[in-house]
């Protein structure tokens, strides 16, 4: 454990002292197919006990990666887009789910996506998007109800809206330098500043495909940290998701 690691454990041993809780919870993007680097999160977060979300990008996955995951009871799967093809054009940030495109097509993607889905996982996936690149235009929110979808997942703050938002705060990539693991000092940051803000449910982003040997190491120390504090608790997103719902 470094010394970083360790000012975040004095932080959850003074939370234990008040009688506070730190919720997390984790989502890893972008799956298609078994890869080993896939199968090496799934070790290192049941190693730990950790329950773990799965994005799966429908227009481009199938069976082989089903019989993968439906063989690991604590891995839940969202819908992660259709295709994960960006319509934005060169000049704006990447977006598949933006208003480059009448959005009953859109919905109409999205539909299919979760059809798709719920057809290869069942109970096991959550009716949850989880947008490409974590954008998505409003007017395509307003009709994810009416497809089907109870549950919204990007990065930041949540904000309110028709659907239970369940985002994630921490990402494990420097996605605009390195684009690997970031510094122990940047996660334990960022980790500390949520809970100082007492975000309920701290939601940890990964991307097992892009993963370098700094990702993994931070992530299988973190979760040593975490598991097994009394202060801790890493949550199933199903469970958040309901609790949530019943607060609308």
């Amino acid at each position: 454990m470094t010394i970083l690691l360790g000012d975040l454990c004095q932080t959850l041993d003074r939370m234990h002292e008040q009688g506070k809780c730190a919720r997390f919870w984790l989502r890893d993007d972008d799956a298609v197919f078994p890869s080993k680097p896939l199968d090496r999160l799934i070790g290192v977060t049941a190693d730990h006990g950790v329950p773990l979300v799965v994005a799966v990008i429908p227009a481009i996955t199938g069976a082989p990666l089903a019989q993968r995951l439906c063989a690991t009871p604590d891995v839940s799967i969202a819908v992660h887009g259709w295709a994960h093809l960006n319509h934005a054009p060169a000049t704006q940030k990447k977006q598949e789910l933006g208003a480059h495109r009448p959005v009953p097509v859109v919905l109409a993607e999205l539909s299919e996506g979760l059809s798709t889905l719920h057809g290869l996982y069942g109970a096991q996936c959550l009716p949850m998007l989880v947008p490409p690149w974590n954008r998505i235009d409003p007017e395509v929110v307003q009709g994810l109800a009416g497809i089907g979808y109870r549950g919204l997942s990007v990065f930041g703050p949540e904000k309110p809206g028709p659907l239970v938002m369940l985002n994630t705060h921490v990402d494990l990539i420097d996605w605009r330098g390195t684009r690997g693991g970031r510094t122990d000092a940047a996660l334990v940051a960022d980790l500390q500043q949520a809970l100082a803000a007492g975000i309920p449910d701290i939601g940890l982003l990964t991307h097992h495909l892009v993963h370098d040997a700094q990702a993994w190491d931070f992530l299988a120390r973190l979760l040593a940290v975490t598991a097994n504090h009394p202060a801790c608790q890493w949550r199933k997103a199903s469970d958040i998701l309901h609790d949530r719902a019943a607060l609308l």
